[in-house]
């Protein structure tokens, strides 16, 4: 009976195991949606009208374009986003962790390619080897092979990440100028020309610094204060998505057919494959979604976009080109965007709630940015920063006060420098892509050196989502003269200097190595020098595997003192460790 009442009770332990577990799965979805999905929510602000700005296309009574237009998003939306991020890259995290230079030290962690003390140095793969008995348990596929072999192609894979994570930040700074001015435009329609030109940039900035000032209250209260305005904000586009449908062209879900794609570069031609450029903007939180993952789950952003997200973008973009079907009078096809579509009695509301769910939508990619951050300071790839921890529960929410208040004065420059959405969003398309190639590449060779799946399946993911991304980040690459030189710029700053820190850190780490002492000879050198044994714990920090750092036996050479306990080292993270000693 006893036996029986402790099953009973183990099973209803499991049970409400499980429920809690799952509410609290529902609870980061619904926390994510306030932080994750913010910036992909508030695409369709921007997505018309910077596909339709500067192209030369024209909108025809045909429709050919808009329905093209259309196909173009959905399409890229359910492919890169869904397919690619959510159903698989969300899969390649490292300690819970994503993001360019995750995938980087994944691959690292197991093959020995790290030129970083920490990342997966051959010296430090090889030690662990040892100690743990797994030496020969991983298979060694030709590609692992070549890849140790040269080192030459360590640094190239080092530089590719690099350039994905500077990407990145540079994407940190471009996302919230392009949706807050985005959002803050719709003002236009709304008031007279020669006011709103004097009010839109004073409104924006001064969002802009209200939004970075929200940042030190943590991931776990902005996402609880910002989620109800990103849902309330997908109801919002779904609703009038699908009013838009009903009344104006309820035929336009044909458009979703893969042939209006061709169509569209049919007659367009040059002018189609530019737009693409911007049609890219549809897919712009894809990667801050990934880069945000340790700050919920892999689960909970997964329900949250499936059944919340992606079903709204997809009714809003199809509402907006159903209204765009049916009205040929713009005064130019600037003026093709979101809140043309919107009824005019609801366009006060909407653009109140369009101004709150842009400063949402900057979210996902300023948090992004500080686990980028922290993950190259964490591998020695940055200067040491602040990392502040703002839940107790989450390891991954963090917040790093230097890069907030640096992104904020580098997006209120880039906001008061360009003053329009076009060269902000040609500027943000570059960025966008750029990373997400990074991805795409580096995600190849997770697919076979960590997950140990076939070198065919790497391939075909690599040759399906990279001929489509190379196809977007040409069209962004040929408006380098139009903004788009503003990533590339502070990319290569960013670049400039990781990798000095980067230099300075592998020269610091073979000084170390080469004049590194042993154990024996600190024992063998107390007794000449007299030392004093002084009570406490004494902490060195270092990047050895195994060894006394040469600045411990200085220490002791010229201050005859240390504190009483045996000399040991141990592991704070992949890429420090402190060494406790004491003498009895």
């Amino acid at each position: 009976m006893d036996l029986e009442a402790a099953g009973g009770a183990a099973a209803a332990h499991g049970k409400r195991w499980r429920g809690e577990s799952w509410r609290a799965t529902l609870l980061l979805a619904y926390q994510s949606l306030g932080v994750v999905y913010g910036d992909v929510a508030t695409s369709p602000l921007y997505v018309y009208k910077s596909a339709f700005a500067g192209n030369d296309i024209q909108h025809s009574a045909g429709n050919e374009e808009i329905y093209g237009v259309l196909s173009f998003v959905f399409w890229t939306l359910t492919l890169i986003t869904l397919v690619k991020y959510v159903l698989i890259v969300l899969r390649a995290d490292d300690g819970g962790e994503g993001g360019t230079f995750a995938l980087y030290s994944l691959i690292c962690r197991h093959v020995r390619a790290g030129l970083l003390p920490g990342g997966g140095t051959r010296d430090e793969l090889m030690e662990e080897e040892k100690v743990t008995g797994r030496h020969g348990e991983r298979p060694v596929s030709r590609v692992r092979a070549v890849l140790e072999k040269y080192r030459v192609l360590q640094r190239l894979l080092l530089l590719f990440a690099l350039l994905g994570t500077c990407m990145v930040i540079g994407d940190g700074v471009l996302t919230p100028a392009v949706s807050v001015f985005s959002a803050v435009s719709g003002l236009e329609l709304s008031m007279e020309k020669e006011q709103h030109k004097y009010i839109e940039l004073p409104v924006a900035c001064a969002i802009l610094v209200c939004l970075f000032a929200l940042q030190h209250y943590g991931t776990h209260k902005v996402g609880f204060l910002f989620a109800p305005i990103v849902c309330i904000w997908l109801l919002c586009i779904s609703a009038i998505g699908l009013y838009n449908i009903i009344h104006w062209d309820h035929h336009v879900y044909r458009a979703l057919s893969p042939y209006y794609m061709y169509q569209f570069l049919k007659k367009t031609q040059t002018g189609g494959w530019m737009s693409l450029g911007g049609i890219l903007l549809c897919v712009t939180g894809s990667e801050a979604m990934y880069a945000d993952l340790g700050h919920f789950s892999q689960l909970s952003i997964q329900i949250a976009f499936i059944s919340v997200v992606y079903p709204a973008l997809v009714l809003a973009y199809m509402g907006q080109a159903a209204f765009i079907s049916q009205h040929h009078n713009f005064e130019s096809s600037y003026h093709i965007g979101f809140y043309v579509s919107v009824p005019e009695s609801l366009r006060w509301p909407v653009l109140v709630i369009a101004i709150l769910a842009a400063v949402v939508g900057s979210q996902a990619i300023i948090t992004g940015t500080f686990s980028i951050i922290k993950q190259c300071s964490s591998l020695n790839c940055f200067p040491g920063v602040k990392i502040v921890h703002t839940s107790s529960t989450v390891h991954g929410q963090i917040y790093i006060p230097e890069i907030n208040w640096m992104l904020m004065v580098l997006c209120l420059a880039v906001t008061i420098g360009f003053r329009d959405t076009k060269h902000l969003a040609n500027a943000q398309g570059l960025a966008v892509i750029t990373v997400m190639l990074v991805t795409t590449c580096l995600m190849s060779l997770v697919i076979v050196l960590c997950w140990n799946k076939s070198i065919f399946l790497a391939i075909g993911f690599l040759l399906f989502f990279g001929t489509i991304e190379v196809l977007y980040f040409s069209a962004s690459l040929v408006k380098f003269h139009e903004g788009a030189w503003v990533p590339v710029t502070l990319s290569f700053i960013f670049m400039v200097v990781m990798c000095v820190w980067h230099y300075g850190t592998i020269k610091k780490y073979e000084f170390d190595v080469q004049n590194k002492v042993s154990v024996n000879w600190l024992l063998n050198l107390g007794p000449s020098l007299g030392i004093v044994r002084v009570r406490g714990i004494g902490l060195i920090h270092t990047e050895l595997m195994s060894g006394i750092p040469a600045i411990f036996s200085h220490f002791v050479t010229n201050l005859p003192a240390f504190h009483q306990v045996p000399y040991h080292r141990f592991p704070i993270q992949s890429t420090c460790n402190l060494f406790f000693y004491e003498f009895a």
